[in-house]
């Protein structure tokens, strides 16, 4: 029997037998390279199919709003209307030339959709303090407008598989609008959308439905969460239950938004297991486990693994590092780290407005005043 603890092997994906060529993740980043109107750019599409050229086994697109006025941040392309599909059936038919699988991340940014961007006030589970809108707090959506979202959600999914998308990631991580309904303290409604931690996730559980039946069965379905998000109100015990009930809809991923897979909960601090260790360990029958956040060489990929993971989920490392994944059967493989140089990150197919981006992140791109 091979040990899981090897990243550079294939993987099979039990419900769908979707076959990767390694353990390695491209999870969703923000890049701010696409168009203001929605449509992805060449400049993104060879971002993306750089990673998939250079060895990772699936490919995440950024988040993609799957409403209008659900926009995070400019340069986020749109999955809201169908004429984005002939063009991201350009970035799908590249990245299978590589034999990589690309999933879309759907999301909505709730209150975290700034008003100067989308002409409206933002969203949310209830009406809490927000510095995008202009009236200082979000409007609570009524239950017309959940249903809405939830098609939305829904509609994005179908257009995915007319792209030729693999599967799709749905973004309930970081504090965007999914992540609002699970929060104690960003979801304070008295319906069947709050309450409870099954009601708080009921939005979250009615988009997985509702998307299952519009995609084909082949179609993967998976959904990246944050175990514990303080300032919303999410804390690891009722994300363990949250574990539990996504269990039972027979999603084939969870994705574990860790930030850094080697600490331990904030909520139990003296509990030396990590974020992923609580799931694999808690929860009977998971789904595949996606973990990610500060994983760096092989070695930090194979600890993770043996935390539990099935697959292994990188961001920042994959910035000036595409060829990351088709080094992972090298034992002590630790690439550079930052700072880069701008001259770095454009042999890495960074354009000016991505590196622009990155310099952002304190330490990343070299200071060349």
């Amino acid at each position: 029997m091979l040990k899981k603890s090897e990243p550079h092997l294939s993987y099979t994906f039990p419900r769908t037998k979707k076959k990767i060529k390694n353990r390695s993740v491209l999870a969703a980043m923000t890049n701010k390279q696409s168009h203001g109107d929605g449509v992805i750019s060449n400049q993104e599409i060879k971002w993306l199919s750089r990673r998939a050229k250079d060895g990772f086994g699936i490919i995440t697109t950024a988040a993609t709003h799957v409403s209008k006025y659900g926009q995070g941040w400019e340069g986020e392309f749109g999955l809201f209307e169908d004429s984005f599909i002939d063009r991201l059936t350009l970035l799908t038919k590249n990245i299978h030339k590589y034999d990589s699988l690309i999933f879309a991340q759907l999301f909505h940014g709730g209150m975290r959709a700034p008003e100067k961007l989308t002409g409206q006030v933002p969203i949310s589970a209830s009406i809490i303090p927000s510095d995008l809108s202009s009236t200082g707090f979000t409007k609570a959506v009524s239950i017309k407008q959940i249903e809405q979202l939830i098609y939305d959600f829904s509609s994005a999914a179908l257009r995915c598989v007319k792209a030729g998308f693999d599967g799709i990631e749905i973004h309930g991580a970081h504090g965007y609008l999914i992540s609002q309904f699970l929060g104690k303290k960003t979801n304070q409604r008295k319906d069947n959308w709050g309450g409870s931690i099954n009601k708080r996730a009921k939005f979250l559980l009615r988009i997985i439905e509702e998307i299952k039946k519009v995609v084909p069965e082949s179609f993967i379905v998976g959904v990246r969460i944050s175990p514990e998000i303080k300032e919303l109100g999410i804390h690891l015990d009722e994300s363990l239950e949250l574990g539990k009930l996504l269990a039972k809809t027979e999603i084939d991923f969870i994705h574990l938004s860790c930030w850094d897979c080697f600490k331990s909960s904030t909520d139990y601090p003296k509990d030396k297991r990590t974020l992923t260790e609580w799931f694999t360990q808690s929860i009977d029958d998971l789904p595949t486990v996606i973990s990610t956040g500060g994983i760096w060489s092989t070695k930090d990929a194979k600890a993770v693994m043996n935390q539990g993971a099935d697959l292994i989920g990188v961001g920042r490392v994959a910035i000036p590092h595409p060829e990351w994944a088709a080094n992972l059967n090298i034992k002590d493989y630790s690439p550079q780290k930052m700072p880069f140089s701008a001259e770095d990150l454009r042999k890495a197919d960074l354009s000016k407005i991505f590196i622009d981006y990155m310099k952002n992140w304190k330490g990343f791109v070299k200071d060349e005043k």
